[in-house]
């Protein structure tokens, strides 16, 4: 599909959905006004990030006190399921990610309530799940359609049936899912951000996830090398946070 089709395509797709104006109108005013804005301070932050990382490994072992063990270790027929629904799915979309920090986060808090911006195939879900089952904990999830893919039906197209009943999927952009999920918590144990990748809307979300994060709650958020929202977070709340390097990218997580 050309770009210009793919557009056509995903703007069609939002005049359908009456319940997305409200972003349609956001992206048409970001696209013409604030295109550039959207990676404001990106190399200073790369520059930033790229000098802090640490492994995967080492982050779990300083932050949370416990020796990492491989997602394929703790649940090999899971994750093979899983890797075939993707292969099979006729969408494609953003691939796993840190899995095995998202899911020592859930443990080293015992998490109960768990946020996350941004789903595609479902596998920060999925992680997030699996420690949750555990305590019958419930994962909040936003994360916008597909539009110019027609792959609403698969966003979490990798989540097994039986993690489902914890789960709640608002498919709306951030803007609006947050406010109808905070409605139904009153404090997170473990956030994941993984959505809007625009300094404004990064800074925006994470304002208003930071407010609801409890004490000794963890905070996770990808590709923060993309611009210096991450950064200047940290830095306005005196956050001191861990940096770690996964594949082409950096991930951000402190605890509060």
């Amino acid at each position: 599909m050309s770009e210009v089709a793919r557009i056509g395509k995903t703007f069609f797709g939002y005049l359908k959905r009456p319940d997305l104006y409200p972003e349609l109108g956001r992206k048409i005013i970001k696209n013409i006004f604030n295109r550039n804005s959207a990676f404001k301070g990106k190399e200073k932050t790369l520059a930033w990030a790229s000098s802090k990382a640490v492994s995967q490994e080492e982050a779990i072992l300083q932050l949370f006190g416990v020796e990492m063990q491989l997602f394929s270790t703790l649940f090999p027929q899971q994750l093979q399921w899983a890797k075939e629904k993707e292969a099979a799915c006729p969408v494609k979309m953003g691939g796993a990610g840190a899995l095995e920090l998202i899911y020592y986060a859930c443990e080293y808090t015992q998490a109960k309530t768990v946020v996350e911006t941004g789903v595609a195939y479902g596998w920060s879900s999925f992680a997030s799940l699996l420690s949750l089952k555990k305590r019958n904990g419930m994962l909040y999830s936003s994360d916008m359609p597909y539009l110019g893919q027609n792959g609403d039906q698969y966003v979490g197209y990798i989540v097994p049936e039986e993690l489902k009943s914890g789960w709640k999927l608002f498919r709306f952009a951030d803007k609006e899912s947050l406010p109808k999920i905070f409605g139904e918590v009153q404090a997170i144990d473990v956030i994941h951000y993984d959505s809007d990748k625009a300094y404004e809307g990064m800074s925006w979300a994470y304002a208003q996830l930071y407010a609801k994060l409890r004490k000794g709650g963890v905070f996770i958020s990808d590709d923060i090398n993309d611009n210096s929202a991450f950064q200047d977070f940290c830095e306005k709340h005196n956050i001191e946070p861990t940096i770690v390097r996964f594949e082409d990218k950096y991930v951000g997580i402190f605890i509060k």
